[in-house]
């Protein structure tokens, strides 16, 4: 009989958290970051305890599961209007090569480590370190890799010799051959615009202003900010427009 309990249970949990995380949306399944994490376990633990236990009513557990739900359907609305607590809860990405240089102090600061490096760039069919423009740790744990282009491999982008390793990697010039004009970013592609929000602080980081990003926007018909859902910049200072 308890068997027979503890299997109906399992059933009607298996369903119950199934349609959770459908509401949950798909990025609760596609990406996990530190809150999702946690997020996740807790609704684990809750349903493993409710139906390990047949004397508990499983609305002791659909109610927590309920609030942590809401919780983090509240804080991903909130997270998508403000970049700041995003990267509360998300947390920032981390540079760890930049131009085939390795960053041994944000590596540290992330404690990780050397096989840890290697493993990731093999995963990313990346045999040569000097190949690599930029490495960049997610939120999520996975490691972004860009490789260089042709030219730079073969030379005539030169990688700057003699440049400390231990750089922060919040800054980096790079220069747009198109304009001649020195780029600074931190990683590829700079935001200017989010869901109408000029990133006054990565304008700043380029040199550039609030009214040269209004003189570019015209160039794609865009009067207002508020007009535009996502604006970014690459290291060749093309721009990327996608307007509400």
């Amino acid at each position: 009989m308890e068997l027979t309990v503890i299997l109906l249970r399992t059933m009607l949990m298996y369903v119950f958290i199934f349609l959770i995380l459908r509401l949950m949306g798909k990025r609760e399944i596609g990406k996990l970051s530190v809150f999702d994490l946690v997020i996740s376990i807790m609704i684990a633990e809750i349903a493993v305890i409710v139906i390990e236990s047949t004397e508990k009513n499983m609305l002791l557990a659909i109610g927590p599961i309920l609030l942590l739900v809401l919780t983090q359907i509240g804080v991903a609305f909130f997270t998508m209007k403000n970049r700041k607590l995003r990267l509360l809860f998300d947390g920032k990405p981390s540079v760890f090569i930049r131009d085939g240089l390795i960053n041994r102090k944000e590596m540290y600061k992330q404690r990780y480590n050397l096989d840890d490096l290697m493993l990731q760039l093999r995963e990313n069919q990346v045999s040569d370190i000097g190949d690599v423009e930029l490495a960049v740790l997610e939120s999520t744990g996975k490691l972004s890799v860009i490789m260089k282009d042709h030219q730079s491999r073969n030379g005539e982008g030169s990688i700057r010799s003699g440049h400390n390793e231990s750089t922060t990697g919040s800054e980096y010039d790079k220069v747009n051959h198109d304009s001649g004009v020195k780029i600074r970013y931190e990683l590829l592609p700079v935001a200017l615009i989010l869901d109408g929000q000029v990133q006054d602080d990565n304008l700043e980081k380029l040199g550039k202003t609030r009214f040269w990003l209004k003189s570019e926007l015209r160039n794609y018909e865009v009067e207002h900010f508020k007009q535009v859902f996502f604006c970014s910049i690459d290291h060749k200072g093309k721009l990327y427009v996608d307007k509400k």
